[in-house]
């Protein structure tokens, strides 16, 4: 938009507010607000409208309805779209934020049990607007729209490194708390290097069962390009990756063997040396270094620690494939210590919670962290940097 379309516009928005007063101002607010969203995608795609330059990258793809809450009322707005690229607009970034933040909050009030009239006076307090019962349970219904959508999405781009990981949450199911599994995947986007959440799944069944599940979704999702999967030694895990995926290789978690480790040796005071050693060997410059050393130890170990030194034998080459891969990668493909911290956000929304009273209720408050911290990842910076 050039100089004089601005000043034009400007002009008949300002003809319009003196000629109708402030009953128009909302509308020249969302006449306001679209337009700017328009300038915004033009310089985010270095072109205007039907405009031919080198500079272009992408192309303008229509809009997007959006109702937006105001201090003035709701606004209805149009969205510019953007075919292929990531984009949003800036103008209406921060109100977007804190409609997700609401909707969070939303969701893990009805996990509380806390009733509708209730939900309402607090959205209120945080939105300073009054919203009714009825929108209350919209925004409730369009949530789960959303985490659902955001679940089951298409996977379009290679993921050399995905990690797996499972906590357990406490849920209510014919009459008795039980154990429910909450399994999650992350992956490591090889066009842009950043982590993207994969997938996330709940369930009471058996465990091979649900890690199948769980990969077989993934497979049907068009997850491709995987190099190598990173986990601690789940049950069920090892039996369900190698029939959804029997050709990728497998990392055991270090962080995780060191504390296994301890758990072979017959004196407590010898744990912290068991777990050096340990360190010791996954420090080691290359396989050959470390298989040389992982010897040694094992023969150390032979008398004071048999059952340990039979344990490291067995099981070390586990924890050793991420020498296959590039340097520059290693450290943070050794340890499921992405998924760790995940893990602690996790809980600390859960534990508010304490019992869930259904599993659906679980699932959706797990899934709204994992999307707000997904959606954090994709706009930070790269975890790694691919050669492409």
């Amino acid at each position: 938009m050039n100089h004089t379309q601005k000043d034009t516009l400007l002009e008949s928005m300002m003809e319009a507010l003196i000629s109708q007063g402030p009953d128009f101002f909302r509308e020249m607010l969302t006449l306001m607000f679209n337009e700017a969203m328009k300038i915004e995608r033009s310089e985010f795609l270095k072109a205007g409208p039907y405009e031919r330059t080198e500079q272009r990258q992408g192309h303008a793809n229509g809009f997007k309805p959006k109702h937006y809450q105001t201090q003035i009322g709701e606004l209805a707005l149009s969205i510019p779209q953007v075919r292929g690229l990531s984009f949003y607009p800036r103008s209406i970034e921060k109100g977007n934020r804190s409609e997700r933040a609401l909707k969070l909050a939303i969701a893990e009030m009805y996990v509380m049990g806390v009733s509708t009239r209730k939900v309402t006076k607090i959205t209120e307090q945080l939105c300073g607007l009054e919203i009714s019962s009825t929108q209350v349970s919209r925004l409730s219904s369009q949530l789960d729209e959303t985490l659902t959508a955001f679940r089951e999405r298409p996977l379009e781009s290679e993921y050399p490194y995905v990690y797996l990981d499972a906590r357990y949450e406490k849920v209510r199911h014919g009459g008795v708390v039980r154990d429910m599994a909450v399994l999650i995947a992350i992956g490591v986007n090889k066009q842009t290097g950043k982590r993207e959440i994969l997938a996330v799944s709940t369930s009471l069944s058996e465990a091979e069962v649900h890690w199948r599940e769980l990969l077989s979704g993934l497979s049907e999702r068009g997850l491709k390009g995987v190099e190598l999967f990173i986990s601690d030694d789940h049950c069920g895990l090892k039996a369900a990756r190698k029939h959804v995926f029997p050709s990728v290789p497998w990392q055991r978690c270090q962080f995780h063997m060191q504390q296994n480790a301890q758990q072979y040796v017959p004196k407590v005071t010898m744990r912290k040396q068991v777990a050096e050693s340990v360190r010791n060997i996954f420090n080691a410059p290359d396989k050959d270094s470390a298989m040389m050393l992982n010897q040694k130890i094992c023969l150390e170990y032979r008398e004071s620690a048999p059952e340990f030194s039979n344990w490291l034998e067995n099981n070390i080459e586990e924890g050793l494939t991420f020498f296959q891969f590039p340097k520059a990668h290693r450290n943070k493909i050794r340890t499921v210590n992405p998924l760790e911290r995940i893990n602690k956000e996790i809980k600390r929304r859960t534990r508010v919670a304490g019992i869930f009273p259904n599993q659906e209720s679980c699932l959706r408050l797990v899934s709204a962290v994992l999307c707000e911290i997904h959606d954090s990842w994709i706009v930070g910076k790269a975890y790694l940097i691919f050669d492409h």
